[in-house]
C-alpha cells in the first residue's frame, strides 16, 4: 500500500526497491513502516526525515490504521543520519528555512531529525520500534519517540553526537531521560559509546527483549493484540502518559468516552464471552 511517493510494500525490500527509502504497509490495522537503506545501515537522508512527517500524518488520518510498528530492512534498525549528507544538508536546509546564516554543517539535518521524532511522538495511535541490529543516534532518537520498543538480542544502542561535537536536541535530550533515567542519558551522551541489548532492557531503554528468530512473530502478536483494544482508551492514555493532563483535555476525554459506544460495548462483550467490537476511531 503506497502511501507517499517514497513509501512502497514493506514486503518488498529486495533489489527493485531504491535505496534511502521508506517503504510502508498496511495490514490488518497495524501499518508498517520500514527504514530501508541498508548499504548504509539504514542511516536516514534528509529526504527521509523530509518524508517521515508526510507519512505519518496520512497514516494517522486512516481509519484503517490502528498501530504503528517502525522497524528497518535487513538486520539493521538504523544507525542514524547519513553523515555524508551532513555539509550538504546543513546549507541547504539552512536555506529553506530561512535561516542561511553560516549555522554548522548538519544543523538543517539535525532540525529534520527533530521534526520527524516529534511527529512520531505525537501519532495518536501506539506505535512500537522492532529493532535488531544498530539503533544508534537519530535510530535511536526515532526509536525512543515510540511508545515502545521490541528489540532482539544482540542489537546495540547509542546516541552518539559527542562524536561529531553536535548538541543534541533539548526535545530528544528530555524524551531519552525520561526513559533511561537522568544518569544513563548523561552516561549515553557523553560518552556517546554503545550500549548491548541487555543493559538496554535494565535501563529502561528497551520494553522487550526477544531472541533474534522470535522478534518480528512477538512484534506481529502483540501489534495484532493493540489493533484489537479500545483506541479511545489508548489515546487517552497515551496523552496523559505523555503529560497532558490539563483539565480541558480530561474533560474532553470524558466527553468522547461518553459518545463512544466503546465502554458499552467492552462491557457488553465481556458479559457475553466474545471479543469487543470497538468503533471510536478518532
Amino acid at each position: 500500500m503506497a502511501l507517499s511517493p517514497s513509501a512502497g510494500s514493506a514486503a518488498g525490500t529486495g533489489s527493485a526497491v531504491p535505496a534511502g527509502t521508506l517503504l510502508c504497509e498496511v495490514r490488518d490495522g497495524v501499518a508498517t513502516v520500514t527504514i530501508h537503506h541498508p548499504a548504509k545501515r539504514n542511516a536516514m537522508t534528509a529526504a527521509m526525515w523530509r518524508e517521515l512527517p508526510v507519512l505519518l500524518e496520512r497514516l494517522a488520518a486512516d481509519a484503517s490504521v490502528r498501530v504503528l510498528v517502525l522497524t528497518g530492512s535487513g538486520g539493521t534498525f538504523c544507525a542514524g543520519a547519513d553523515i555524508a549528507e551532513l555539509s550538504g544538508a546543513g546549507s541547504e536546509d539552512g536555506d529553506e528555512n530561512g535561516a542561511g546564516d553560516g549555522k554548522p554543517a548538519g544543523g538543517g539535518t539535525q532540525s529534520l531529525a527533530v521534526a520527524a521524532e516529534e511527529a512520531l511522538a505525537a501519532f495518536p495511535k501506539p506505535t512500537l520500534a522492532a529493532v535488531r541490529g544498530y539503533c544508534v543516534g537519530g535510530g535511536c532518537q526515532l526509536a525512543a519517540a515510540c511508545d515502545l520498543r521490541f528489540a532482539a538480542e544482540g542489537s546495540s544502542f547509542g546516541v552518539t553526537p559527542a562524536r561529531l561535537g553536535i548538541v543534541y536536541p533539548a526535545t530528544a535530550t528530555r524524551r531519552l531521560a525520561g526513559l533511561v533515567g537522568p544518569a544513563t542519558a548523561k552516561f549515553l551522551l557523553f560518552s556517546a559509546e554503545l550500549i548491548d541489548a541487555g543493559r538496554a532492557l535494565r535501563t529502561g531503554l528497551v520494553d522487550e527483549l526477544l531472541p533474534p528468530e522470535d522478534l518480528d512473530g512477538r512484534v506481529a502478536e502483540f501489534a495484532r493484540t493493540l489493533a484489537s483494544r479500545s483506541l479511545l482508551t489508548q489515546a487517552a492514555a497515551k496523552e496523559f502518559a505523555n503529560g497532558d493532563a490539563r483539565p480541558e483535555r480530561v474533560a474532553h476525554w470524558a466527553e468522547q468516552a461518553r459518545g463512544s459506544g466503546d465502554t458499552a460495548e467492552g462491557v457488553s462483550a465481556f458479559l457475553e464471552r466474545r471479543p469487543p467490537r470497538f468503533t471510536w476511531a478518532g
